[in-house]
């Protein structure tokens, strides 16, 4: 689906999804958990569909009601083969591949786009020490066996925390105690930190240490019934649009957040001053999923910025790093991609144009703020990629008063 999008300003009321962090998050906790959780709030997506029939495949069940889902958690032992299909979800992958382990199953892993060529070496290499077997072959599919045993596992920090969520999630239903030792310096901390506080809710109780994480064996997930909190990484998107000019009231969003991605709000107060956007440099090893909205931000500045530390992108739905830079650069950016992220000249301003989303949904989204303020039309290739994580993002977006068009449906 190809989409033209026409300069205009967003102006009006709008309720944020729920987080799709979260909402993994809180989804797999209900599944493990003995008994009936009750979720509101949720907004499905391709992402988090994948979650769902995962934890499904593996014994849970799930009864969804629009934006509400009533889980009955895994009862019993896995028979057969578990087939696991995370689509694209590199979330839902890493995640439960330690589950499945810890619940002894027999599961084959199915994905799609650039899933397959995903990393999970550091898995091979750890779970494979503590009773797991991989026939893997650094595709998909691939199959593991065994059941998981409890010890002590060694995690590089500066890959993708999504490893370290997927041990905490697993480690508490092995039989021993288990510790995670971080051997480098723990980046995008704050979805460790969404993690963390998701078990608590479900009665896991998990022990920081200095240098990474205990967790106590033998502990049972307990039923939970809540309403999944906003999420920033979508507000993130319209923070944006109000500093070019618009004017949307973001609602559904928790202030008091663990979310990482909340740091949008500030990286805005600090960068726009009376309508004028700055110049500004921004660390992105805890907030990789802003790096493209943070590239439209820079792409209308009136001085250089600069994003860093954040090469991981490189390796996501697309070369995130790349897709930035090729996104801005169509429309009339001047954009380079540096060993671990962007450098941002201004240019006056941004033009019409066409960009390719790359099959990423972050640079649909982005692609289509980015053209609010330009002086010609854009047209977004494969904007359904949006889908993934926000699958009402442009019915939004048109609401507001946006002026997007399906190309091929225009009269």
């Amino acid at each position: 689906m190809d989409i033209r999008i026409k300069p205009s300003s967003l102006k009006g009321t709008l309720q944020i999804p729920a987080s799709k962090s979260c909402a993994h998050r809180t989804i797999i906790c209900a599944a493990l958990a003995d008994g009936v959780s009750n979720l509101s709030g949720i907004t499905m997506s391709k992402d988090i569909e994948a979650t769902i029939a995962s934890m499904t495949a593996l014994g849970a069940s799930f009864e969804i009601n629009g934006k509400t889902i009533v889980v009955k958690g895994i009862n019993g032992s896995i028979s057969g083969t578990a087939d696991i299909d995370c689509n694209e979800s590199g979330s839902t992958l890493r995640f439960i591949i330690p589950i499945a382990a810890a619940l002894g199953a027999e599961a084959e892993f199915h994905g799609r786009g650039r899933l397959p060529q995903r990393p999970i070496d550091i898995y091979t290499r750890e779970l494979t020490k503590h009773g797991i077997t991989f026939d893997y072959d650094n595709t998909m599919p691939f199959t593991i066996s065994g059941r998981l045993t409890s010890g002590t596992y060694e995690i590089e920090g500066n890959v993708s925390s999504q490893f370290i969520t997927g041990l905490l999630f697993a480690l508490p239903l092995l039989d021993g105690d288990s510790e995670i030792i971080l051997t480098s310096h723990l980046e995008s901390r704050p979805y460790v930190d969404i993690t963390i506080d998701t078990l608590k809710r479900f009665g896991i109780s998990i022990l920081e240490t200095e240098n990474g994480f205990k967790v106590k064996g033998g502990q049972k997930y307990t039923p939970h019934s809540e309403q999944v909190e906003g999420d920033y990484s979508q507000a993130a998107f319209f923070y944006t649009a109000n500093a070019l000019g618009s004017n949307v009231d973001i609602l559904n969003l928790n202030e008091d957040s663990v979310q990482g991605d909340k740091a949008i709000v500030d990286i805005i107060k600090t960068a726009v001053s009376n309508g004028v956007i700055s110049g500004f440099s921004a660390d992105c090893s805890d907030i990789p999923d802003l790096v493209p909205i943070l590239s439209v931000l820079g792409a209308y500045g009136n001085s250089s910025s600069v994003i860093f530390n954040a090469e991981r992108l490189r390796i996501k739905e697309s070369d995130r790093l790349a897709a930035c830079a090729d996104m801005l650069n169509a429309l009339g950016g001047n954009v380079t991609v540096t060993s671990d992220g962007l450098k941002i000249q201004p240019t006056g301003g941004l033009h019409g144009g066409t960009v390719d989303s790359f099959g990423d949904h972050r640079i649909v989204m982005a692609a289509a703020i980015a053209a609010l303020c330009c002086d010609g039309e854009v047209i977004i290739r494969g904007a359904e990629a949006a889908e993934k994580s926000y699958p009402h993002f442009f019915e939004d977006y048109t609401m507001l008063g946006g002026k997007a068009y399906v190309i091929d449906m225009e009269q």
